[in-house]
């Protein structure tokens, strides 16, 4: 077969034109390539003349059968950028096409009058027949793709929207450990799970509508067993097992610099500004286990309903803020987008290089708690329990976060935290208004493909926030500062085992827990199993 066709070509200017032709990606034809590839077939321009060819010289051995095509016949293409690349390689179907592609040609100038030379539509004919088979199968494999493309337009979930989700299995249990109130906590093992379908839709393509659906059934440690919130889950949530929607948020870009989130349901700090704690911030899914090993404790002062933005100065410096409400769609008085519980939080970025992430944290906020470390750094939940109300507060809060990649299997990373926060009744007389100063740290270590590629050892020890002062006023009546210091220990293990389960053991460790030593120290074992699809 390949002797007859260089036998034909070696007669024939036009069929060497016809090689050459089909070798630039083929000119007006549709190869199996292009099928797969729209854009291939539409990235070629046809050219008048062979001097518009920068790299075809008069002195190419091919030079007069590609002039000999362009100007007698006008099917040659060649690249956007002027180019024809002869010494390209191609398929026999894609010199099939090519060939087509002249034989349309050919056509057209019958059909005008004019007259072709006889030797070259000899030529032309015997190759037809020789890739008569080729251009069939062509035929049929199109027909086939169409059909296929057509089933699939006819039975696909949407052309905006793709659906992700995330399953949690987690067996769980305090082995050791004191409540709040210092008596021995139930050893009972337990199971539960988190489940979550998101729905990804873009209509511009670089704007993005999440909508989260999720149930849920993990009560947190600090509701049912401990009575503080040290040591509580990330993934803890019961829903009851209802279905519920758990997020809701719109980001869209603003130039080419800044991109802005809205959030209806559930909005958080990570929405719109980075936790800079990228190797323990899964969300639950992934990376650490606790609350407060996930994110830095002021992070967790804005929620729920608002807007925020990421304005990226460049690669070296962004800033984000945002204001998110508590209670915004309750219209009654004391509640709504800005006279109910808030957080407001602005946030500088540094990304001196790749690896190294540097950030400074300013949050203000009322009515709202961290929900981590001890039940007196938690002042509203606190004072509902001693007072019976809760108390109405405002809190200032800043942070240092830091996180290193030192090496491509070890990262080193922690935060550093501050909050005040000032209390803004008396309570009918019952206590003098006040404040507290509460400080939060961590450091971390990570093990990134620790074992195997995709797995992930984890290490993190830290104080969960512990108030170190309070005004006199609040200690006439009777409120002191944390009496000691609880250190949070955390190690987990993720081992990926597919590219859809991961499966992560862990230890939290609590000494002191409460920040009170006559607290015995708590243990708490995890085996998280999440699958994602």
């Amino acid at each position: 077969m390949s002797r007859i066709i260089w036998n034909l070509c070696s007669r024939s200017a036009g069929i060497f034109g016809v090689f050459l032709a089909s070798t630039a990606a083929n000119a007006q034809m549709t190869s199996v390539d292009e099928l797969s590839d729209p854009a291939a077939s539409s990235s070629l321009d046809q050219v008048t003349s062979v001097s518009q060819l920068s790299d075809v010289q008069p002195t190419d051995w091919a030079f007069q059968a590609l002039q000999s095509l362009v100007e007698r016949y006008g099917c040659i293409a060649g690249y956007p950028d002027g180019t024809y690349r002869g010494n390209n390689f191609m398929t026999r179907y894609e010199f099939a096409a090519g060939v087509n592609a002249c034989l349309d040609q050919i056509v057209a100038l019958i059909g005008g009058g004019e007259t072709i030379d006889p030797a070259d539509l000899a030529t032309v004919r015997r190759l037809q027949e020789e890739f008569a088979a080729e251009l069939a199968a062509l035929r049929g494999r199109v027909d086939g793709l169409e059909s296929r493309t057509a089933e699939l337009e006819a039975n696909q979930f949407s052309t905006t929207t793709q659906l992700e989700g995330q399953v949690i299995f987690a067996a769980y249990g305090i082995a050791a450990g004191d409540d709040v109130n210092g008596n021995d906590i139930d050893q009972i093992p337990s199971f539960g799970y988190r489940t979550r379908l998101e729905f990804l839709t873009s209509f511009t393509g670089e704007d993005l509508l999440l909508t989260r659906l999720q149930a849920s059934n993990i009560p947190a440690f600090s509701e049912v067993a401990t009575g503080y919130p040290e040591g509580d889950l990330f993934f803890s949530d019961d829903s009851g097992n209802s279905v519920e929607i758990d997020a809701l948020n719109y980001s869209f870009p603003i130039g080419d610099n800044l991109n802005v989130v809205i959030s209806a349901n559930a909005g958080a700090s990570d929405d719109f500004a980075s936790s800079v704690n990228p190797f323990f911030d899964g969300d639950g899914n992934f990376g650490a286990l606790s609350k407060f090993g996930t994110r830095a404790s002021i992070f967790y002062l804005i929620e729920q309903t608002g807007i925020g933005f990421e304005y990226a100065f460049s690669d070296f410096l962004s800033l984000s803020g945002g204001y998110y409400a508590g209670e915004a769609n309750d219209p009654t008085e004391g509640l709504g987008l800005f006279n109910g519980p808030y957080g407001a939080m602005g946030q500088v970025t540094l990304t001196p290089m790749d690896g190294l992430e540097l950030a400074l944290t300013y949050l203000n906020s009322y009515n709202l708690e961290m929900g981590t470390g001890s039940t007196l750094s938690n002042f509203r939940s606190f004072s509902a329990g001693e007072f019976g109300t809760e108390m109405p507060i405002v809190s200032n809060a800043y942070g240092l976060e830091a996180s290193w990649q030192i090496a491509d299997k070890f990262a080193l990373g922690g935060w550093v935290g501050y909050v005040n926060t000032q209390t803004l009744s008396t309570l009918g007389g019952t206590i003098d208004r006040g404040s507290l100063d509460s400080w939060n740290w961590a450091v971390s270590l990570a093990f990134p493909d620790a074992g195997a590629p995709g797995n992930l050892a984890g290490i993190l020890v830290g104080q969960e926030p512990k108030v170190t002062d309070v005004s006199s006023s609040l200690e006439n009546g009777g409120i002191n500062e944390d009496d000691d210091t609880s250190l949070h220990v955390e190690a987990f293990y993720s081992l990926q085992i597919s590219e859809n389960l991961t499966v992560t053991p862990g230890l939290i460790w609590l000494t002191a827990p409460n920040h009170d030593e006559d607290n015995d120290d708590a243990l708490i074992g995890v085996i998280r199993t999440t699958f994602s699809f």
